[in-house]
């Protein structure tokens, strides 16, 4: 998204967390004693992005694309090949863990599987417990504020000398997000927190979530594959696909008219609940398998796969998504998508 502004959040101020260029690669290593490198996996690439006090950016794509290492990097969990990430303006790429201690506190996550990351040997109140104790807050009324976190997220507070194994899966979430809570956050990381969870349960765990925004003005990454949840959590949303944002644009305007094919092909895969406009709309459909990440494609990355490509593009078009990578850029649809021909395609 180099040099390229986002769209208009809830608010006009500075954003909170900006991403400016962020690339990761992982090496590939030989097997054998000496362990050369040999390649490279393309993570992340290029990517930048803004996230704005008190709002709701859904980052979606397909499984392998890059988006759970995105969000690690945004908080400093792995560490950057190129490019820079600051909060409030401070700079958090490359930075000590003491020097991140104390941003710690604002930036927080929950992970996909509540089973796996919460530690079954500990109770669900050291759980809770536990980020307060680091940060040196649990003296002041820890046990009050671990009681409180386990009402706000709807858990009985008498629970808390239980084990993780002891709850359902939703719950488990809920004690996660509780955890998260613990330090007073201003930004939570939220990869992929219901895609584990029953229908019914979403429903509860993404209604919470938005309560618990409201209550305390938080801003949320919200990183899914299910294009659904998105549409009814986020505020702006970003489409990755193979290590690069290739759309970005508000909500309502990406799902009414999005501009990318790829973003059109996850769009027409959305199932309507209305069975008449179900029949009555349009496929779009993607075939092939995902490159590979250690030797992705020149120019458009998505054009081995593009239905537009080989149908609709002339030889000297198709030439130039060989060879030239689309700028993450407005082309008159009114937000940028990083495709050299994109056009609105208007969704049923």
């Amino acid at each position: 998204m180099s040099g390229t502004q986002t769209q208009a959040p809830r608010t006009s101020t500075a954003p909170l967390l900006e991403a400016s260029n962020i690339v990761k690669h992982f090496p590939v290593r030989s097997s054998g004693l000496l362990r050369r490198q040999v390649g490279e996996i393309h993570a992340v690439c290029d990517v930048s992005l803004q996230l704005h006090e008190n709002e709701t950016l859904g980052l979606v794509g397909e499984s392998g694309c890059g988006k759970s290492t995105l969000s690690r990097l945004l908080l400093n969990l792995l560490d950057l090949t190129a490019g820079e990430v600051t909060y409030r303006g401070q700079q958090v790429s490359g930075i000590s863990r003491r020097a991140m201690r104390p941003l710690r506190r604002e930036m927080q996550i929950v992970f996909q599987d509540p089973f796996a990351s919460l530690d079954s040997r500990m109770t669900v109140f050291s759980l809770i417990a536990e980020p307060l104790r680091i940060q040196g807050l649990f003296e002041d009324d820890g046990h009050a504020r671990v009681r409180e976190l386990l009402q706000l997220v709807g858990l009985n507070p008498e629970h808390g000398n239980r084990y993780p194994h002891e709850f359902s899966g939703g719950q488990r979430q809920r004690i996660g997000i509780a955890r998260a809570l613990a330090s007073d956050p201003k930004l939570i990381v939220l990869d992929e927190p219901v895609s584990a969870l029953d229908v019914s349960i979403q429903a509860g765990v993404i209604n919470l979530l938005e309560d618990l925004q409201d209550r305390f003005d938080l801003s949320y990454l919200f990183v899914a594959h299910d294009l659904s949840v998105v549409r009814h959590i986020a505020d702006r949303v970003a489409v990755m696909y193979l290590g690069r944002i290739v759309e970005e644009a508000p909500t309502d305007q990406l799902f009414a008219s999005p501009s990318h094919p790829y973003t059109q092909a996850l769009i027409s895969a959305v199932p309507f609940p209305d069975p008449h406009k179900e029949r009555a709309r349009e496929r779009i459909i993607v075939t092939g398998d995902v490159p590979n990440p250690s030797d992705p494609p020149s120019g458009c990355r998505f054009r081995t796969r593009c239905p537009k490509f080989a149908a609709e593009l002339s030889s000297s078009q198709q030439q130039q998504c060989i060879d030239e990578v689309p700028q993450l850029i407005d082309r008159g649809q009114g937000h940028p998508a990083a495709c050299h021909f994109a056009e609105a395609h208007r969704m049923v």
